[in-house]
């Protein structure tokens, strides 16, 4: 039978037509399999898909479709995260209203990503632009707001003057906004909060119950994020002020050791301390200067310490020492309360600060056999110890030390045992246009009152033409900013602000679940059989907000009655990037790959095989086309392969039964079949192994083109070539669908090869009639036996000793020792 030339996009859009019509890949919401939710991280529509986007979803396409043939009831849904700043800056550009750019964008991506063969289900497209998406996202906001969750108050923000909208720390890259490079200003501005460190303890606790599904690296930047730590709280009260600087610590056995006292450039008292003091005009400067630096970098320790004195003082609670008060570029105001108490003998940071600027050092810790003395030491002493001039608790070791001061400043009123956290409160305010309206009014009479759930969704003009300056045009929208109180039915006007987008992406994964319910985000039940998410893929720059957010708002949502899940992400993959001569693809370094093109020129399949083939899923990936080219060449071999074999080879189900009587080589190739189904069910379930396991399957195809023209001249070879080829096709086709859906029909099979079971390999066709064993004399190889698989170590020995090559090679030696793995190898000791 002649097959013909393979034509990959003939092929491949035929099928793909098949499967839509037949909608093979829709999830029913109930069923008696058990089920599996495979997502990956859904795409911005920036008008195409890029080569990461081609790898994870080959990555989650194969796991889909795997977890399918493996018997489970399969959710693998698609849609949009379709709002933000860059739809915005395009539809500037291009002067065009972002929402047009990004539905037009949206319709490319997903002819793009159906082109590419993924098992989707389609009827579940959700879309977070959409007015029946983001109208759930604002009733949530709305009974966060009742929960206490929600809160509005002025704080200090990085300013983007270009993008004209609020950064995360994040996006603030050397000082300038990671879009368009503008410096970034720090401003302080009335914004909107959900109060994620109200979950922190319970989002710290979980990591540990995530287990072996999560990367360790991930759980521990998550954990690191929350950055849990105990210390007590203590007062330091200022002197001529009715006024106490506030200070977190987790030494307080070094307490007697402060000299001085270091405050963010943030701090609110540094107003009241600088009033009418010849200090005050360089302090603002100064803290200006500050404010505006990277906060990342402020936190580095290569950072150069740089300060001023604010021309005040406090006094130290416990040794009673006068403490000059100064503010320093390396503290934040975003961890404990933005003030250090300064202990320069103890702590690097403060001693560089305090020899810089002549500041004393107090020594209070000492090693148990030798002393130290401030004047003597070149950098702090941070190891453990023995109190020193310490009070009543010198001589104390400094970890008993901690609970004891920690206890006396209880006792005494001067302070309190707290945790304190790295995680800071979530801001979802933002400055643009392209984004969900924050569902509140401002009212003269009333104030700031919520939108009544029923008048959801307030939706975004989606018709607006975006300023050149880049500015909101809803502020200067009267049909928009115009409406009434829904408290006293007076004129109001509405909060311009929109959400920030990490809200659509923070619940967008529960919305799958019934993505068509109307009245409800959710219908529950479908939400309870989906939940969680069992498997979960995207890229490693989501492993801190995107992640935390999600679970923050599951728990959220769980307490507000919505789920019964706990968390929402089961297993995480984290995929490395597509790299090409080294570097990240991008439009700057012009280095990209369209992923149009490579299907066009070599097909989904061989595009589809590179990516899982060229490296493991988590590490890095570099482009070469060669390899591409490579892809494309085994493909063009099983093609061959099955079309050489199409006249002998008859209809079977993989790892068939094998007849009665085999011959050794049909033995041979039967065994490597079900070693081969072995090892590709074993990779794939052990950490998503593409690579090892499509290595497996071309070794397979290998044998079955040596073995071929031996059994087809016998019916129980042919039999042996039947199922060898079956089984090839069945555990490739998740990789390659189209082009193993294509062989299998036309060698005669029927059906669709997607809804097949997994095969099973049969323990006994693993089973060796003989086995090759290794000789070695004085662990040199001198040669190689073949040896009943029965066979004990006696007659291994007996048959190594009359193998001629280790005959010759024990002439004149004595044998001190005989070595013998049974099924490996013999080692023969001489002098």
């Amino acid at each position: 039978m002649r097959f013909g030339k393979y034509d990959p996009e003939e092929i491949e859009t035929r099928w793909q037509k098949e499967w839509a019509e037949k909608n093979i890949f829709a999830a029913p919401d109930a069923s008696d399999k058990p089920k599996y939710y495979v997502l990956e991280m859904f795409p911005y529509p920036s008008g195409k898909i890029h080569m990461g986007h081609v790898r994870v979803y080959t990555i989650g396409d194969v796991v889909a479709r795997v977890r399918r043939m493996q018997g489970f009831n399969v959710l693998h849904p698609m849609g949009w995260d379709a709002f933000g700043l860059p739809a915005e800056n395009a539809a500037i550009k291009h002067g065009i209203p972002p929402a047009k750019w990004t539905y037009a964008n949206i319709a490319d991506m997903r002819a793009q990503l159906k082109r590419m063969g993924y098992s989707l289900d389609w009827e579940r497209e959700v879309a977070t632009c959409r007015p029946e998406y983001y109208r759930f996202e604002q009733l949530f906001f709305l009974e966060f707001l009742e929960k206490g969750l929600v809160y509005r108050k002025k704080s200090p923000v990085n300013w983007c003057p270009d993008c004209h909208t609020v950064l995360a720390n994040e996006q603030v890259e050397d000082g300038l906004c990671w879009r368009c490079d503008a410096v970034v200003e720090n401003r302080d501005m009335e914004q909107w909060f959900l109060r994620i460190t109200a979950y922190a303890d319970e989002l710290l606790d979980w990591l540990d119950k995530l287990g072996e599904g999560w990367p360790e690296r991930v759980l521990a930047m998550q954990r690191n994020w929350i950055g849990k730590s105990l210390g007590s709280e203590l007062g330091f009260k200022i002197e001529g002020l009715d006024e106490t600087v506030k200070v977190f610590t987790t030494r307080p056995d070094t307490l007697f050791g402060a000299t001085f006292m270091s405050l963010a450039a943030e701090h609110p008292l540094i107003e009241k301390l600088v009033a009418g003091r010849p200090e005050e005009a360089e302090v603002k400067a100064f803290c200006a200067k500050v404010r505006n630096m990277d906060r990342i970098k402020r936190t580095a320790d290569d950072l150069e310490k740089e300060g001023v004195f604010t021309g005040a003082y406090c006094v130290n609670p416990v040794s009673g020492a006068r403490m000059p008060i100064y503010v320093a570029n390396f503290v934040l105001m975003g961890y404990g309360t933005g003030a250090v108490m300064a202990v320069p003998a103890h702590d690097q940071r403060d001693f560089e600060f305090a020899r810089k600027y002549g500041l004393p050092l107090k020594v209070v810790i000492t090693p148990k056999d030798a002393a130290l003395r401030a004047e003597d030491l070149t950098e702090a002493y941070t190891a453990p110890g023995v109190l020193v001039d310490s009070g009543e608790f010198s001589g104390l070791d400094n970890e008993e030390a901690k609970a004891a001061i920690t206890g006396h400043l209880a006792r005494q009123g001067l302070g309190t045992t707290t945790a304190n956290y790295r995680l800071r409160d979530w801001n979802v305010s933002r400055q643009r246009y392209w984004g969900a309206p924050i569902p509140v009014v401002y009212c003269d009479a009333c104030g700031m009152v919520p939108v009544a759930k029923k008048d959801l969704p307030v939706v975004l003009p989606e018709d607006l033409q975006t300023l050149p300056d880049g500015r909101s045009p809803l502020t200067v929208t009267e049909s928009f900013l115009k409406t009434t109180c829904p408290a006293c039915g007076g004129e109001a006007r509405r909060e311009t602000d929109t959400f920030d987008t990490f809200m659509e992406s923070s619940w967008y994964f529960m919305r799958y679940c019934s993505p068509r319910t109307e009245d409800a985000p959710f219908d529950r039940a479908a939400l309870d059989y989906w939940m969680p998410v069992d498997q979960y893929i995207g890229g490693i720059e989501h492993a801190i907000l995107h992640l935390l957010y999600a679970r923050f708002f599951v728990k959220a949502l769980r307490d507000l009655g919505y789920t019964s899940a706990d968390e929402p992400f089961k297993a995480l993959l984290t995929q490395g990037m597509v790299l090409k001569d080294g570097a990240k693809m991008s439009k700057s370094k012009g280095n990209i790959v369209d992923p149009g093109e490579m299907v066009a020129r070599y097909g989904a399949d061989t595009t589809r095989l590179f990516m899982l083939f060229a490296s493991p899923p988590e590490k890095d990936l570099d482009w070469h086309e060669t390899g591409v080219e490579g892809a494309g060449r085994f493909i063009g071999r099983v093609w061959r392969l099955a079309e050489e074999l199409a006249e002998v080879v008859t209809p079977c189900p993989p790892c068939a039964p094998a007849p009665a009587g085999l011959s050794q080589a049909a033995k041979d190739l039967r065994r490597k079949e079900h070693e081969t189904v072995r090892k590709v069910g074993s990779d794939l379930e052990r950490g998503f192994q593409f690579n090892t396991a499509i290595a497996a399957i071309m070794e397979l195809v290998n044998d079955i083109y040596q073995a071929k023209e031996t059994l087809k001249a016998t019916d129980d070879g042919k039999a042996v070539l039947s199922s060898a080829m079956a089984s090839v096709l069945t555990v490739l086709s998740p990789m390659t669908p189209h082009v193993c859906q294509d062989i299998w029909s036309r060698l005669g099979n029927e059906g669709l090869i997607s809804e097949r079971p997994w095969p099973r390999h049969d323990e006994s066709a693993l089973v060796r009639d003989e086995i090759e064993v290794v000789i070695q004399v004085n662990g040199k190889l001198r040669g190689r036996l073949t040896v009943p698989a029965a066979a004990d170590k006696a007659e291994i020995e007996r048959l190594a000793f009359a193998e001629e090559n280790v005959v010759r090679h024990l002439e004149d030696k004595s044998v001190k020792k005989v070595v013998v793995i049974p099924g490996k190898l013999v080692n023969i000791v001489v002098a």
